[in-house]
C-alpha cells in the first residue's frame, strides 16, 4: 500500500503522536490544577546521580553508599531514600560490614537555584547485621551521612521558561508528596 504524497504530513503527525505517547512524560505543568508534577521515576533518576558515594569519618571509618531506592511518603509529606552501606574500619583488621540506611528528607523550593531541594534529612533507620551493640554509634554516623549526602541536594531544577506563562513570571509554592509523584504548586509573582 502506498500513501499519496499529500497524506505524508498527516501520517507523520500520527506517528509522532503515537511515539510521544509511548515515551514517559517529564515534569509537566497541569493547567487545570496549576501544578508541576515530578514523577517518582524522575526523582529516582536525579537521586541516582548522587551515588555511589564514599564518606570518611575521623580517618577511621569509611562508609560506601550505593543503590539508592526512593520511597514517597505521602502521609508525612517526605521522601525516604534507602541505600546499601558498607562500613570499613581502618584501625581494625576485620572484613567490611554491610548494612542498609533509610534517610528521610523533606522537600523545599529554593528560588536562587530555581530548584526543588531535599530538606532537613535525618536518619530513619540503620540496619547492620551483628552490630546491635553499636546502634548508637551507627545512628550517629547515619545522621552525619544524611546531612553530608542529601542536605540541599537538588532533585529537580526548573528551566527559566518553565516559570513563565503567558508572559508572566510564576514561582513554585506548596510542595506536596503524593503516592507516585511530587506536586509543586505554581503561583503568580
Amino acid at each position: 500500500m502506498r500513501l499519496r504524497p499529500s497524506l505524508l504530513p498527516a501520517a507523520a503527525a500520527v506517528v509522532a503522536a503515537v511515539c510521544a505517547a509511548a515515551t514517559p512524560a517529564l515534569a509537566g505543568y497541569n493547567v487545570w490544577t496549576g501544578e508541576y508534577t515530578l514523577s517518582r521515576q524522575e526523582l529516582q533518576a536525579a537521586l541516582e546521580q548522587r551515588f555511589p558515594a564514599t564518606l570518611r569519618y575521623a580517618e577511621v571509618v569509611t562508609v560506601q553508599l550505593s543503590h539508592p531506592r526512593l520511597v514517597l511518603d505521602e502521609a508525612s509529606n517526605r521522601l525516604t531514600t534507602h541505600v546499601d552501606a558498607r562500613l570499613t574500619n581502618a584501625l581494625l583488621p576485620s572484613p567490611p560490614v554491610d548494612g542498609k540506611l533509610a534517610l528521610n528528607s523533606g522537600v523545599r523550593y529554593d528560588p536562587g537555584q530555581r530548584a526543588v531541594l531535599l530538606d532537613n534529612p535525618t536518619v530513619q533507620q540503620v540496619e547492620v547485621n551483628g552490630m546491635a551493640q553499636y546502634r548508637e554509634q551507627l545512628n550517629a554516623i547515619g545522621a552525619v551521612v544524611a546531612q553530608q549526602l542529601l542536605k540541599d541536594y537538588p532533585v529537580y531544577t526548573f528551566k527559566p521558561e518553565e516559570l513563565r506563562f503567558g508572559g508572566k513570571e510564576v514561582e513554585p509554592g506548596t510542595i506536596t508528596v503524593g503516592k507516585d509523584e511530587v506536586r509543586v504548586e505554581v503561583k503568580n509573582r
